[in-house]
């Protein structure tokens, strides 16, 4: 098997990694919301990524990966950013209305491609573009109900939506900056993200709530889908970090807009939540986005490979035609000092799914 056949097979299982583990977790947690009462989100996701950080220590310990320490101020700036940027996110939930909250995400990937144009110099093709306009179109008709406006709910709103792009712009440029691996990188940022939120979710919850988490009655049924719940998150968080780290955040947000229409069906099926036409007309215009998307992403990046094989070639024809020895004026000159140039590596690579 050859390596860029390794590669999209490691993707593909990264991508349905994070499906899968995000709609189970989605699941258990509105079971544990909804039905049982436990409404305190910002501190629930600290005790997450505590036990995704207890599970990859106990991996560390059995030597499944190999630890990598690097720049301690972007680990530790990374790690809290992503701390406020989920923080941001659920104050944004609770001042603003559902509809509005659904904007907000579906702001996220305008956001990212707008801010990977001008730092990064990425470059969207049209067709790339028009995918992805299809795809919020759908998500938008599918969950867009209502748009209540409030300044504070605008503000937070557009910190959250700021925040979540850089963060997840980081998730990627780290991995490839320090040659880390998802893995990796997740050990060493996790325990900034679970202190951040350790502190600051109590205090968000019970803002929002009105409720305080400590005085809850933690039932044996609400213990066991806060585990479950914990448990489930270890695949999340590293699948998080891996899809992103193997595709890019544009394409790690196209599959969170696919992981909104699984929950929305799922729900439909098994917790029999009110569905309409509506929301099955923006599904499936969300999933041909999705489809175009994918298929864009792959030609492209078939072309970008072709066309650095072909850059490739006349260097290395050169190369290969450059004597051992020139002779100028009949004088012998040795020239094994000269060094071919090496191809030149295109950093701007483009999204593929």
């Amino acid at each position: 098997m050859s390596e860029n056949q390794k590669f999209q097979l490691g993707t593909i299982g990264a991508l349905s990694l994070s499906v899968v583990s995000s709609v189970s977790i989605v699941i258990c947690n509105k079971a544990l919301i909804s039905t049982l009462g436990f409404t305190f989100a910002t501190t629930l996701t600290s005790w997450h990524l505590l036990v995704t950080f207890c599970s990859l220590h106990v991996a560390l310990w059995m030597k499944l990966f190999e630890h990598k320490p690097f720049d301690a101020r972007a680990v530790m700036g990374f790690g809290i950013l992503n701390g406020i940027s989920i923080g941001l996110l659920n104050l944004s939930l609770g001042f603003n209305s559902v509809g509005f909250y659904q904007m907000t995400k579906l702001a996220i990937i305008p956001c990212t491609v707008l801010l990977e144009t001008i730092f990064f110099r990425k470059k969207f093709s049209r067709n790339i573009q028009l995918s992805l306009a299809i795809l919020l179109l759908g998500v938008g008709i599918a969950t867009v109900t209502d748009l209540q406006l409030n300044l504070l709910g605008s503000v937070l709103s557009l910190l959250a939506v700021v925040t979540t792009c850089v963060a997840q712009i980081m998730t990627n440029t780290i991995q490839k900056k320090f040659k880390v691996s998802s893995t990796q990188l997740l050990y060493q940022s996790c325990p900034y993200q679970a202190i951040t939120l350790f502190i600051i979710g109590p205090f968000l919850d019970g803002l929002l709530t009105n409720q305080n988490v400590f005085a809850f009655k933690y039932t044996p049924q609400v213990l066991f889908f806060i585990v479950l719940s914990c448990l489930i998150s270890v695949s999340v968080n590293f699948s998080t970090f891996l899809v992103i780290g193997k595709t890019s955040p544009v394409t790690y947000q196209v599959l969170g807009h696919l992981k909104t229409c699984l929950v929305l069906a799922f729900g439909y099926v098994l917790l029999h939540d009110p569905f309409s036409w509506r929301n099955i007309l923006g599904i499936l215009i969300a999933v041909v986005g999705m489809i175009l998307y994918s298929y864009y992403c792959t030609v492209e990046s078939q072309q970008q490979k072709a066309s650095e094989v072909s850059a490739q070639l006349p260097q290395v024809k050169e190369s290969e035609s450059d004597p051992l020895i020139s002779v100028d004026n009949g004088s012998g000159m040795l020239s094994d000092g000269i060094v071919p140039k090496a191809p030149v590596w295109n950093s701007d690579k483009d999204l593929h799914a």
